[in-house]
């Protein structure tokens, strides 16, 4: 199965992944409601919305976008931290999926979401990145050369039970190397999220070398 705009509409996404992992405990269109609320309250539908990518949603954004630019985050960085018994991975065989840690700095993209699309686009994106509640949606000063933007950046949830916290990178390699799931391998997450930074002229060193150790014999 994979994440379009199709499967998130009618619902099919969030059904397979109830399906998946029956024990998993998944938001409720009201909880996911809630939350959009909380950050936007009137302004949803007034203005203009940002988005910060800084894994799947650079090569995958499903949303409608009016404008892209190249971002940078102070203050955060992706990191493999996130365990995943539903997308790329398995309940018997958890794989992992990225989050947004405290400290040093994120390059990623930055999507405009008209305001008249705000409220049909962000209800995709929320079925989509908060499914379990594993991310905390926060509105962050992004930077880009046209200027500085405020951002939704979908920042990891310490306090949730998938919460993977900062594992040696020969375990994570290990993990990315050998799991998949309902939307495919770990590994091909992670390549494809390398490939498409580097086809932006964007570098993540740490990503880099665990893909490098995917192809590395034992």
């Amino acid at each position: 199965m994979a994440i379009t705009r199709e499967t998130l509409i009618d619902g099919s996404f969030l059904a397979m992944m109830a399906r998946v992992d029956p024990n998993a405990r998944l938001l409720s269109d009201a909880e996911r409601c809630a939350s959009i609320e909380a950050l936007f309250g009137s302004r949803l539908g007034t203005e203009d919305v940002w988005v910060f990518a800084y894994g799947s949603l650079i090569w995958n954004p499903t949303f409608r976008f009016v404008e892209r630019r190249l971002a940078v985050l102070r203050g955060w960085h992706r990191r493999f931290c996130l365990w995943t018994s539903l997308g790329r991975g398995t309940p018997e065989r958890p794989g992992l999926m990225l989050g947004l840690e405290r400290g040093g700095s994120c390059h990623g993209v930055a999507y405009r979401i008209a305001a008249a699309e705000a409220s049909l686009e962000l209800d995709l994106l929320w079925r989509r990145e908060m499914v379990s509640g594993a991310y905390c949606p926060r509105l962050i000063s992004a930077r880009t050369e046209e200027g500085p933007v405020v951002a939704v950046a979908f920042t990891i949830n310490r306090r949730h039970p998938r919460y993977a916290g900062k594992l040696p990178e020969d375990a994570v390699a290990e993990v990315v190397g050998s799991a998949k799931g309902l939307l495919g391998p770990c590994a091909e997450y992670l390549v494809n999220t390398v490939d498409h930074l580097n086809a932006l002229g964007l570098r993540d060193r740490g990503l880099e070398r665990l893909r490098a150790r995917l192809h590395t014999p034992a």
